[in-house]
């Protein structure tokens, strides 16, 4: 069998080709793709080239192998039907896979996620609710805190609703107005990024934040979450900046106060959390908060905000790459 995929063929470029299906193994599905969601992020430095072609596409999904060197297949975030199952999962069940874009493909029924109740474009958003969901829990014990969140696209967003269901108070960061009235109407406090100091200072007294996450893209801004801790204050950094160096001041205060820069990524779990979690309690607890936070808290419309037909691809890419305005999350949608 046949199906078709989106190809990175060269910076800013995709297209669609046509792909061989293997043949349907022991508990195996064929799958039919409904909507697949586009990263903001890591897919979008994949996309401007901003990434080292040696680097793996993924160490721990198995529908990403090879490396990020052209022509190559992303994604991962694919809500499917089940066209023909060669498992106990039964035909016509809607699932969650990991997987590049593409509008038909085999995958094993363990690498398959159900989010009942979800409708499939809400779904898409599984895995930047899986991202926000780690990293408030390498943001450890945050009751009573006051902590700084630069960036508030959708995983901005989701880390910040995270973090004050945990009880910390967040003032986010972002430089885009209408990003901020999408938070505002979300109850959450935002200022532009040239006024987070002032408002931490006056927040805080001039002590500063215990905590700075970053999910802005953006490397200057690492410069600034340092100026905003306290003394033994961590910034913590989800952002993938790929192939872009970062320069940062570490001389007196980074020194004297004892600050530290610390990374959080979704592949693995870290392992002063070893103990407690596992990638499968994390993606099961990460189904449960899609569930409760996507369906029932979250205004999804200031969320999954764009569809592109999959023939128009090529399309969905330049929209979030120019940052249109007003596009939070993109999906494609398989007529």
């Amino acid at each position: 069998m046949k199906a078709t995929a989106v190809h990175f063929v060269a910076p800013r470029r995709v297209e669609l080709r046509t792909v061989e299906l293997p043949a349907l193994q022991d508990n195996q599905v064929l799958l039919r793709t409904r909507y697949s969601g586009i990263s903001a992020g890591t897919e979008m430095l994949a996309y401007r080239g901003e990434i080292d072609d040696d680097v793996a596409l993924d160490m721990t999904l198995d529908a990403l192998g090879g490396t990020f060197s052209y022509p190559f297949r992303y994604g991962y975030s694919c809500m499917a039907r089940v066209e023909r199952s060669n498992s106990e999962l039964a035909e016509g069940s809607l699932v969650f896979a990991f997987h590049p874009h593409q509008d038909l493909f085999v995958a094993d029924t363990s690498e398959l996620i159900l989010l009942p109740g979800i409708d499939p474009r809400r779904g898409t958003l599984f895995p930047l609710v899986e991202t926000a969901l780690q990293i408030t829990l390498d943001a450890a014990k945050v009751r009573n805190e006051r902590i700084v969140v630069f960036g508030l696209g959708v995983v901005g967003l989701l880390t910040t609703l995270l973090l004050e269901r945990a009880g910390a108070t967040v003032i986010c960061a972002e430089p885009r107005q209408w990003r901020r009235d999408v938070a505002a109407s979300l109850g959450l406090t935002a200022v532009a990024t040239d006024e987070v100091r002032a408002a931490v200072e006056a927040a805080t007294n001039k002590e500063g934040v215990r905590l700075a996450i970053d999910v802005s893209g953006n490397p200057d801004v690492l410069e600034l979450g340092l100026e905003l801790l306290g003394h033994e204050g961590v910034v913590l950094v989800a952002s993938w900046f790929g192939s872009k160096n970062v320069s940062l001041p570490l001389g007196r205060e980074f020194h004297r106060r004892r600050l530290s820069i610390k990374s959080t990524q979704v592949s693995t779990i870290p392992q002063h959390l070893s103990g407690t979690w596992t990638l499968e309690r994390r993606r099961e607890a990460a189904a449960q908060e899609a569930a409760a936070s996507l369906m029932h808290e979250l205004p999804l419309a200031s969320v999954a905000t764009h569809e592109f037909a999959f023939s128009d691809a090529a399309g969905a890419f330049a929209a979030i790459d120019r940052a249109e305005e007003g596009l939070m999350h993109a999906a494609l949608r398989y007529d």
